[in-house]
């Protein structure tokens, strides 16, 4: 097979050759002629391009080159504060939520459709997923961006009330990875502006400026010359860039505007390093950032799209390299990484290499991941590892020409806003394709290996530590830099690239025939029973070009399992794919996979067991195989589990008194009501774990197809289909079994628990955890029912608990329903606050309920959930993944969620008693299980 590979790529490098002369390495990139794109005499640029992914829907974005860089020290968080204020009243959306309320009443969602983020060198808002059936409320949207533009009021009460909310996200922002991060950054981006500006800002600014410091902020930096409007959907695109060029010019041209200042990082030849540690951090790392300029925008061009294309060979092959060393023998790292990362900020791209180590053995780590790329920079990479990665690549370069019509509109957004804001081009993917595929073959093993050689170099050199700041010891900046002396000095070895030339299966299948086959015409699909009594259910569903998804189900799960078994049964499926799989460890089976884009899986839940995967229609064959093979020559390897298991070993030492940890452990038990059959991940879990168990467990329940019902839903005809599932399905062993799942019994607390467990928290802050949850009968009426709950209650405690009383940042509302093993419903509610604050807002979630159950929710509450559920729903309908859902949906429930009788001619139909009735029936009686998590007691 390599040779044979060998041989291919040579031939594709010599047509190649005439095919890559074409191009002008030094010449500019052609824009993407889909792309409409224009500036208006007042400086704002537009981008507008026609996609109908998703049919009939359009994306809105304002993008705003400003962000927290441009802040005066009196203003730090007032740019992401502002942020915030452009959903609390514009010129034509006054009032708190007047944006949201509108959008709202359309299907268009805030959160989930309606967004905003704010970062160091820009502010972005959007509106997506928007219907274009409305021509309205297209202009109400691109009306919203033009608001947000020029015309926010900035009341001064509507300030005052997003003071809490951003206090509290400051709160919920403040985690062990944050405050790790603030440690790290003022070295990393040493003497520069971008240091000092983390987003968020200061609370005593948040909570303290004056109006007048927002508005000045606002006046001075939100403005046409520095902002990009980008519209991409399905409408006609000449009409929408005369809408954009008559509202958008409107906007005043900024007179004698202030200078957008680019900000930049200082070079330097001194090695820089920090050692970053904090109590609630419960792993130790070592890093080595080694920063370099980007590409300046005028040189962004076909060398800089080549080069691209170079730096993804590299990180893949040294990537492949660092996941060898993880599975071998006794790693000196937990995990590890390397290559080349995106900008650290504006104008400065890093290569990084980082290892997740060992307790007090950080520099053990440091050696073990800096020899490998000091490997690469003395030897480079082989032919056979590049070969592989062309290959790979070029196969993945098909496949996403064949899928391109399912380029989504965010995803064309992100192409427009980093042309408006780092100047990267905007190249046509038939444009792309076509330069890729000439390029490719040409390139050379000596291009890749010569990255290390200009970019693995002292020059710009960060080094960082990081871990537990109690009972670790980390490794010193002349430790770290002794470790560098050493491998750089070392006689190392050239990396042994190990290739086997072999098929996954050796012997001849004998299979089993197709002997009933069953109509199932409201999915347009069939029903395949084999000789050995396994069934598949096919369908044909086109709308991913170059996608097929298997999936299956048996009973049984880890239910059937005592606890002298339960570690064992609940990670076999995470362990099994680390062992390979038949003659092969999963080093040797991912090489002989080169080419072939198709994995196979194994899941074992709680109830069910299921083997199952994707693949292109081309490479069915080979994922056949791959299920084949989990049935009948999984393999168990020894050594490849031990260093799995000390992996994990290391990665739980520091673990015990992690405040988050503690909180999840909790949860789980008190959930549990204390069942032995919850188990907490840690020493003793890992201690229960064997091989021996997993083989015996796995053998147990990926066994016996004939107690298997496979699903087979892509593009691919069933001519195509059956002989293949007859011959690699229809060759695995039947036992005839007749299994179930079995209920252990295991149910939470009985009427009302309450409980207030203090933790070690760095940050003052409390976690309010309150679960409803009821055994009751479900029904298609009631799941719909319990929906729409959830987003009244979501509108509800957004008003009352976040905006009005500034009291958390977000309240997350989880509903649920079970039928097996027992029917039920729950509902969940959970947001962090300030500690006295806790039990007042705590409150809040019982009373927005007791005032449901006696008043049932609004008809526009119930109007605004429902629109929102119709379009949600009618937008997942041409993907071939709802029509996997929809077909074993139907098989595990007999619910045939395509039929209009299940949704559409329900959800029309429910009423606010409907609603109000549910909610009495869910709540009156419920188990309540009461939690605050809080800061102990000083």
């Amino acid at each position: 097979m390599a040779k044979k590979l060998l041989i291919v790529c040579a031939l594709l490098a010599l047509i190649s050759t005439s095919l890559f002369a074409q191009y002008d390495m030094k010449a500019p990139l052609p824009m993407d002629p889909n792309v409409r794109i224009g500036k208006l005499a007042n400086g704002l640029t537009y981008y507008i391009r026609h996609n109908a992914e998703p049919k009939e829907r359009a994306s809105f974005y304002i993008i705003q080159n400003v962000g927290a860089i441009l802040e005066n020290d009196d203003q730090d968080g007032l740019a992401h504060f502002l942020e915030h204020m452009a959903f609390n009243g514009t010129k034509h959306f006054p009032g708190r939520k007047g944006i949201t309320n509108m959008l709202e009443k359309h299907g268009v969602e805030f959160g989930r459709n309606v967004n905003a983020y704010t970062a160091q060198d820009e502010t972005v808002y959007n509106i997506s997923e928007v219907p274009t059936t409305n021509p309205d409320l297209l202009d109400t949207c691109l009306l919203v961006l033009h608001d947000w533009s020029h015309y926010l009021l900035l009341v001064d009460d509507e300030i005052d009330g997003e003071r809490g909310v951003i206090s509290e996200e400051w709160r919920t922002r403040r985690t062990p990875s944050f405050r790790i991060r603030a440690q790290i950054m003022p070295v990393l981006l040493k003497d520069s502006k971008y240091a000092k500006r983390d987003v968020i800002g200061n609370l005593d600014i948040i909570k303290n400026f004056k109006y007048q410091t927002l508005r000045d902020y606002y006046h001075k930096w939100y403005r046409p010359d520095l902002q990009a409007i980008a519209v991409v959907g399905d409408f006609d695109v000449d009409q929408m860039e005369k809408k954009v060029k008559e509202l958008f010019s409107k906007i005043p041209t900024p007179v004698n505007p202030a200078v957008r200042e680019e900000f930049t990082v200082n070079p330097h030849d001194d090695i820089y390093f920090v050692c970053a540690t904090d109590k609630e951090v419960t792993q130790s790392s070592v890093s080595v950032y080694i920063k370099y300029p980007s590409t300046p925008k005028e040189e962004k061009n076909h060398e800089y799209l080549k080069n691209g294309i170079l730096q993804s060979f590299y990180n893949t092959m040294l990537g492949q390299r660092v996941s060898e060393l993880l599975q071998k023998g006794n790693p000196p790292f937990i995990n590890a990484q390397a290559g080349f990362g995106g900008g650290i900020v504006r104008g400065w791209s890093t290569y990084m290499i980082s290892a997740t180590a060992k307790p007090n053995e950080e520099a053990a780590a440091l050696e073990a991941i800096y020899r490998e790329n000091e490997r690469i920079k003395k030897f480079g990479f082989t032919e056979g590892e590049l070969e592989r990665a062309k290959t790979n690549m070029l196969v993945g370069l098909e496949s996403a020409y064949k899928q391109k019509d399912k380029t989504t509109s965010e995803d064309y957004i992100g192409e427009m806003q980093s042309n408006f804001l780092d100047g990267e081009p905007i190249v046509d993917f038939d444009y792309y394709y076509n330069f890729a595929k000439a390029i490719i073959p040409t390139i050379t093993v000596d291009e890749v290996s010569a990255l290390a050689k200009k970019h693995l170099n002292r020059k710009n050199m960060v080094i960082v530590a990081q871990g537990p700041s109690e009972g670790v010891k980390h490794i010193t900046k002349e430790e770290a830099i002794a470790v560098l002396d050493k491998v750089e000095s070392s006689n190392l070895e050239p990396y042994k690239d190990q290739v086997t030339e072999a098929s996954l299966i050796n012997e001849d299948l004998k299979g089993s025939k197709i002997i009933a086959t069953k109509k199932l015409p409201q999915f347009d699909a069939e029903e395949w029973t084999l000789e050995n009594g396994a069934k598949v259910v096919f369908r044909k569903a086109d709308y991913e070009k170059d996608q097929v998804q298997v999936s299956s189900y048996s009973k049984g799960g880890t239910s059937l399992y005592g606890i002298d078994k339960l570690a064992s049964a609940q990670v076999t499926d995470q362990f099994i794919g680390a062992y390979g799989l038949g003659d092969y460890d999963a080093i040797t089976l991912r090489k002989l996979l080169t080419g072939k884009q198709a994995q196979a899986g194994v899941n074992i839940g709680g109830l069910s067991e299921s083997v199952g995967g994707a693949s292109t229609p081309n490479d069915f064959e080979t994922l056949m195989q791959l299920i084949y093979l989990r049935f009948e020559k999984p393999r168990f390897d020894k050594e490849v589990h031990n260093t799995m298991m000390q992996r994990n070993y290391a990665a739980i030492e520091n673990s015990a008194n992690n405040p988050q940890k503690i909180m999840q452990d909790s949860v789980s038990m008190i959930m549990s009501n204390y069942s032995p059959r919850t188990l907490l991940f840690g020493k003793e879990f890992l201690d229960k774990v064997s091989i021996e168990q997993i083989e015996e467990i796995y053998r147990d329940r990926i066994k016996d197809i004939s107690d298997f019902t496979f699903f087979i839903v892509g593009n691919i005809d069933a001519e195509t289909v059956k002989p293949l599932v007859e011959k690699y399905l229809g060759s695995v062993k039947s036992y005839n079994r007749k299994e179930n799942w079995v209920d252990n019994k295991v149910r939470g607390p009985k009427g009302r628990t309450e409980k207030v467990i203090e933790l070690d928290l760095t940050t003052p802050k409390a976690t309010v955890i309150t679960s409803f949850s009821k055994e009751m009968k479900t029904s298609i009426h009631d799941n719909l029912c319990l929906n729409i709950l959830r987003g009244v209650l979501d509108q509800r405690y957004m008003t009352n608990i976040r905006e009005k009383e500034g009291g958390t940042y977000g309240v997350a509302v989880q509903p649920s329903s079970s039928k097996e093993p027992y029917e039920s419903y729950s509902m969940s509610m959970s947001f962090d606050c300030d500690p006295d604050k806790a039990e007042h807002l705590k409150s809040l979630i019982y009373a927005e309920i007791d005032k449901l159950m006696k008043e049932g929710p609004t008809q526009e509450e119930i109007d605004k959930v429902t629109t929102i559920l119709k379009k949600n729903n009618e937008q997942s309908k041409p993907h071939n993944a709802y029509w996997m859902n929809a077909i074993q949906t139907y098989y595990l429930r007999g619910i045939d969620v395509t039929d209009p009788k299940n949704f559409d001619n329900i959800i029309d139909k429910i009423t606010t008693k409907d609603v109000k009735k549910f909610t009495q029936k869910l709540f009156k009686g419920a188990d309540v299980v009461d939690m605050i998590f809080q800061p102990k007691s000083k």
